[in-house]
């Protein structure tokens, strides 16, 4: 089963609730589980938090926030119109009032990463999202298996930080950023 949708939000606080909603609604009328459906809307949350927080919107003055659902694979993101930083993963300590969203992220998805184009900063994440038996989002029952991405779908997660820096630094530009979980 394929589910995608794109929305377009203002570059408010208010979009956050709006996506979060949004996302689980689908995902739920998709049959997926309501841990996974939970789990999505928290890294949504957390991606575009991070979007109006720390960056400038679209040139349409919005933010886009995408995902797509390819069988037990479910793809999230969050465009916005880039920041003078690249976005990353915080110590997120037990005294810092800020820091810990990529850090969430990380803990939920299987990986995550960061990708420059069309003068779009993308912070993507990718779970499995594999669909309840019953197809209503009933909670996953103890030691249900779980399907494994092929990660050679997701090239970005297979590389080596070093290598981007190594390849910036040749070039002059960072493309796209990938973080395994």
């Amino acid at each position: 089963m394929r589910t995608s949708s794109v929305v377009l939000l203002p570059h408010a606080a208010s979009s956050v609730a709006v996506a979060r909603k949004r996302l689980s609604s689908e995902l739920v009328d998709s049959g997926v589980y309501e841990s996974i459906v939970d789990d999505a809307s928290v890294i949504v949350s957390e991606l575009l938090s991070n979007a109006l927080r720390h960056a400038r919107p679209l040139p349409s003055g919005q933010v886009r926030v995408c995902w797509l659902r390819r069988g037990d694979i479910l793809e999230l993101e969050v465009s916005d119109g880039g920041a003078m930083t690249e976005p990353r993963r915080g110590p997120g300590t037990l005294s810092s009032l800020g820091g810990r969203g990529l850090g969430i992220v990380e803990a939920l998805a299987d990986g995550w990463g960061v990708r420059h184009e069309d003068g779009a900063t993308t912070v993507w994440a990718v779970l499995r999202a594999p669909r309840s038996a019953t197809g209503n989002g009933a909670t996953a029952p103890a030691g249900a298996p779980a399907v494994v991405p092929d990660l050679a779908d997701f090239p970005d997660l297979m590389d080596e930080p070093g290598d981007e820096r190594r390849e910036e630094a040749r070039n002059g530009t960072a493309r796209s950023r990938a973080y395994p979980a």
